[in-house]
């Protein structure tokens, strides 16, 4: 039985990299060149990724998350000896602008969209980045919005990025359905509010955080039929 949170939702929204498009993609295009390197790479360079908005959000530091993108990148490819192959560089750059999206994610918006419901996603990925993708996987259509973090100059999870979405799609939180495969991320947008589904799309465990997540899903194909739609 669907859990009575999700049973007036009135919009959706969608963290971006790991939950809507595959962060690992742009390694996984270069396994040619990284060879037994691609997963560490792919794993560091995430990692790294993720500490760096945390860090500089605390540092009162904020830069755009592409910068974040190129930094983190760098670090990795100094721990895995790569750093002297620049076109590997670029390469592994221009292919984070194209990131897959999941196989299930565009019939999944357009179910909801043929619903009635709002969509957006709510991402600390700088405004080019996220457009890049959107367009690189015909999403553009489904979407209501596409936030960044960039007009606040604060990353996730800072409480003023989640009302980001609630004050841009005249939503109530209590009203929002909010998606992540981050963790993290999941249990700051539960904290705040919002009707949280995880999509724990790597049977990680929970994190010790504050939050209620409603429930988790393993990818998004489901989510339809959570929200009473599928």
């Amino acid at each position: 039985m669907t859990d009575p949170r999700l049973q007036d939702i009135g919009a959706c929204v969608f963290d971006a990299y790991g939950t809507l498009f595959d962060v690992a993609a742009a390694a996984a295009h270069c396994k040619d060149d990284l060879g037994e390197n691609m997963q560490p790479l792919a794993v560091l360079w995430r990692d790294k990724q993720l500490s760096y908005t945390w860090l500089r959000s605390l540092m009162d530091e904020y830069v755009e998350f592409w910068q974040v993108t190129q930094d983190a990148l760098d670090y990795s490819l100094v721990v895995l000896g790569l750093d002297g192959d620049a076109a590997l560089r670029q390469k592994l750059l221009d292919l984070y602008f194209e990131l897959d999206a999941y196989p299930e994610v565009k019939a999944m918006l357009t179910g909801l969209k043929a619903a009635g419901l709002k969509t957006a996603i709510l991402s600390n990925g700088s405004p080019d980045m996220l457009q890049a993708a959107v367009s690189n996987a015909g999403l553009g259509d489904l979407l209501d919005e596409v936030l960044s973090v960039s007009d606040l100059s604060i990353f996730k999870p800072h409480s003023s990025v989640y009302q980001m979405a609630v004050d841009r799609l005249s939503v109530p939180a209590g009203r929002i359905c909010f998606m992540s495969s981050n963790a993290w991320d999941a249990s700051g947008a539960a904290n705040f509010g919002f009707n949280v589904v995880w999509v724990n799309r790597f049977n990680q465990p929970p994190e010790r955080l504050p939050g209620d997540i409603v429930t988790q899903i393993s990818d998004l194909s489901t989510l339809p039929g959570l929200l009473g739609h599928g």
